[in-house]
């Protein structure tokens, strides 16, 4: 099937996979053939395989073992990096390719001791990467395919210098692939720098969000937010909801409240410390945790098995990452419901939102919580949809994330009402570090 080996195909096929996505029809042959691919794909769609299948190909079935990596894949957070880096260890467990992945968080003796004794592909955020390479521990001269994933996020948090850094420690021969799930005039010059001759892939229309995902206004006074959320979580009998804050700070004060609630909540962000992420993650897919109330840069990558439903406690400012913040829920097929709480304030960027989507949000009030000057709607009593976690869900049969059965080991069966306090994070100036 599109060209890969029985021993991919075999891989495949274990995850209980029966069809390719459309993204992955498209660039699975795309990236086969050596050419260069920019790839337009919304979260959510089966991407990472769709670059991660056809690489793998490529590296076990051409001649060459060194010590040195022939593959970089670079994602913008820790956990995207994490998540590609399993996807790789999951469809490449029959082939003799060595990987790991690099990141800012933990230490680095452990990821030096592994670059010594050989690795074929480095799944890496762009900071710690170049730690390595500034201390001599990682060899990139060898590379023989470059992966973006989620471009655009990384352009947006800051990572283009660093991105052309390591760019320059690249051979000029080799084959780059873009993926990148919205188009900025930014993706554009990128692309026109990096990438030579390359096949353009829109397996759907970028800056735009999933059809499986229900999207919804409620409007609601600023400070009767937290009460509403409150509200539809223990009404609907929500099991798992994950919550958008703007700030660090404000995700820790929101996951205390909703705490003092009896909701089961953690926050992750970036001053939170790999570990404490990794465990909060952990607890929140095996069902101790509730509620997770995330920002933006560190729920970027999260992979939530038919999570079914997302609030966006406050809209961002930037509209493109309200398409990434949706695309948790909806994925590879699977029904979920994205829920905007807006305020009078944020009148503003729901129009930009919309005007990016090119399509009206369905505006709603409940009963009880109405505020007539953040939108106008009818207001409404909860349907029967948002009683029921598991409705409006499809059978899972696309290639798509690996995800793995396996329990964090750090995880514990406590649960907390209130998260924890999270470490300073440190990095260089002109970008973030993570």
């Amino acid at each position: 099937m599109l060209g890969l080996s029985a021993d991919l195909l075999r891989a495949v096929a274990a995850q209980g996979y029966a069809r390719p996505t459309p993204i992955q029809l498209q660039a699975i042959p795309a990236v086969r053939s050596r050419r260069d691919v920019l790839a337009g794909a919304q979260t959510g769609t089966g991407k990472t395989a769709a670059f991660t299948l056809p690489m793998l190909h490529l590296l076990s079935t051409s001649s060459g073992r060194h010590r040195s990596p022939r593959c970089l894949v670079l994602t913008p957070t820790r956990e995207l990096a994490a998540q590609v880096g399993e996807s790789v260890r999951t469809y490449g467990r029959h082939l003799p390719l060595r990987s790991m992945q690099i990141f800012g968080g933990v230490g680095m003796g452990p990821q030096v001791e592994q670059l010594r004794r050989g690795v074929d592909i480095v799944v890496a955020t762009p900071g710690r990467l170049l730690d390595h390479a500034g201390q001599r521990t990682l060899d990139l001269s060898r590379i023989e395919i470059l992966i973006l994933d989620e471009a655009d996020r990384m352009l947006d948090m800051g990572f283009i210098h660093d991105i052309r850094r390591i760019i320059d420690l690249l051979p000029r021969r080799r084959q780059n692939l873009m993926f990148s799930a919205t188009c900025s005039p930014e993706i554009e010059r990128l692309a026109k720098g990096l990438l030579n001759d390359p096949i353009r892939i829109e397996a759907e229309p970028r800056n735009s969000a999933a059809e499986t995902v229900e999207q919804l206004v409620y409007a609601v006074a600023k400070e009767r937010k937290r009460e509403l959320l409150s509200h539809l979580i223990r009404s609907g009998e929500w099991r798992q909801v994950l919550v958008f804050a703007r700030t660090k700070h404000g995700a820790n004060r929101l996951a205390e409240q909703l705490g003092w609630d009896g909701i089961t909540t953690a926050a992750i962000h970036g001053n939170k410390s790999q570990g404490a992420r990794t465990r909060a993650l952990a607890d929140f897919k095996r069902g101790a945790v509730q509620t997770l109330v995330a920002t933006d840069i560190a729920a970027r990558g999260l992979d939530i098995d038919r999570l079914p439903h997302v609030i966006n406690f406050e809209l961002p400012h930037v509209p493109e990452d309200y398409v990434h913040r949706i695309g948790r829920t909806g994925r590879a097929g699977s029904g979920g419901t994205a829920i905007s709480l807006v305020s009078a304030d944020e009148r503003g960027l729901l129009s930009g939102i919309e005007k990016l989507l090119r399509r009206r949000i369905k505006q709603e009030m409940v009963v009880g919580f109405e505020d007539t000057g953040a939108a106008s709607a009818a207001p409404v009593t909860h349907r029967e949809s948002e009683r029921r976690p598991d409705a409006g869900r499809a059978p899972h049969k696309l290639y798509s994330h690996a995800r793995s059965s396996k329990q964090d080991p750090g995880a514990g069966a406590s649960q907390r009402r209130a998260p924890g306090r999270g470490t300073k994070s440190r990095g260089r100036q002109r970008s973030p570090r993570i």
